[in-house]
């Protein structure tokens, strides 16, 4: 019996070591790429009522022959965790590519063309999880999710504040833009892209000269600190969002080649400048080429 789950065990870890050379070589990622745009450019493709005409059972075809390749990877993406089924699920794009995927086969879903065509799109997001960049962007919009909502509420509470004020200063003078609390707060929620702002002032000017506190003191606190606040937030989770994804490398790293915490924290780190130190190149032959063009001009 120790002998068999041994072997059982050896040939899972087997399974696993030749899908994850599969899934982690150079061409997998980029490959997949060109399935997800092929997926959308047939999908929109269809949106066209005289080229589904035309080749609709064609882009149908193709669209099954696409949904095959889905599969297969995400067997092998299953597969590379044979001998660790429980760090598949612990991805959550795996479990999102799992649903997306398999949301093809669920019954009623083939047959509603509204459901399939909304299971096809939802497959084209999938390339999020494939474009490094552009899944730190998507974690550190979610991360963002909280401070923005805390800041939108404040920016309601500023804009109703201001908003009473304009009511009771301009309700009179300006009943165009004045006449309610409601349409107060449009004009300041519009005041906030600071569009028409001169034309406010002068038309608060020819109520009295004090008008121009209240515009300046709202696009003041309104325009500048809330968007700046917002630009903060944003940042903030960009860097929170960098973190994860590190932590997640690393911890990919441990379970895939069995390294400690430490040196799989090196790993990462080198790759990270290595990749640094590509981009100051870059930077660096940039301005190089800059100035000889500039020299060239003198």
């Amino acid at each position: 019996m120790t002998v068999a789950v041994e072997t059982a065990g050896a040939r899972r870890a087997r399974v696993a070591a030749g899908a994850r050379a599969v899934v982690e070589g150079r061409w997998f990622d980029p490959a997949m790429l060109v399935v997800i745009a092929l997926n959308a450019v047939a999908l929109g493709l269809e949106t066209y009522p005289s080229i589904d005409a035309a080749v609709g059972r064609e882009l149908r075809s193709a669209n099954d022959v696409i949904l095959g390749v889905f599969v297969v990877e995400l067997a092998l993406r299953m597969a590379a965790c044979a001998d660790r089924p429980a760090a598949f699920w612990r991805s959550g794009w795996n479990v999102f590519d799992f649903v997306v995927v398999t949301a093809s086969f669920v019954p009623g879903v083939r047959e509603n063309a509204t459901l399939l065509r909304l299971a096809r799109l939802l497959r084209v997001v999938r390339a999020v999880r494939l474009l490094p960049d552009l899944r730190v962007l998507t974690v550190a919009v979610a991360r963002s999710v909280p401070g923005v909502a805390s800041l939108a509420a404040i920016t309601l509470l500023l804009v109703y504040v201001y908003g009473m004020v304009g009511w009771v200063v301009f309700s009179e003078h300006d009943p165009e833009n004045f006449a309610n609390v409601g349409q107060a707060m449009v004009t300041m929620f519009v005041l906030l892209t600071l569009e028409n702002l001169p034309d406010y002032i002068a038309r608060g000017q020819e109520l009295s000269d004090w008008t121009l506190l209240f515009y300046i003191s709202y696009v003041m606190v309104a325009s500048f600190l809330i968007f700046n606040l917002f630009i903060g937030i944003v940042i903030n989770s960009m860097e929170e969002a960098r973190g994860i994804e590190l932590r997640r490398a690393e911890r990919e790293l441990r379970e895939h080649s069995g390294h400690d915490e430490e040196h799989a924290h090196a790993v990462v780190l080198e790759e990270r400048l290595r990749a640094l130190h590509a981009a100051v190149a870059e930077l660096e032959r940039e301005v190089r080429a800059d100035g000889a063009r500039h020299g060239g001009r003198r």
